[in-house]
């Protein structure tokens, strides 16, 4: 069982702000195949770009694309934010 100690959720991360997906936790098994096809994927590295005005949703970039995911999809998904954010 990985240690989960040093995670946040992806919801909670601010503009600018790199992470790296550790997994993905709640929801039916084809929610989280949803966002696995999406590619939010163990090991990927994600960068919250910009949120809607009123917060909701997030604009995230990975592997080479950028996708709007809403807040509360958001909140399902691990991450542990990199070192050396420079913004």
């Amino acid at each position: 069982m990985k240690n989960f100690c040093n995670t946040e959720r992806l919801s909670e991360l601010e503009e600018g702000t790199k992470a790296r997906i550790v997994g993905i936790r709640g929801g039916p098994p084809t929610y989280r195949q949803r966002l696995l096809d999406l590619g939010l994927t163990p090991g990927t590295v994600v960068k919250v770009n910009r949120e809607a005005p009123l917060g909701d949703p997030i604009e995230l970039e990975l592997k080479g694309y950028f996708l709007a995911l809403r807040r509360k999809d958001a909140w399902h998904i691990l991450v542990e934010p990199l070192p050396n954010n420079p913004e």
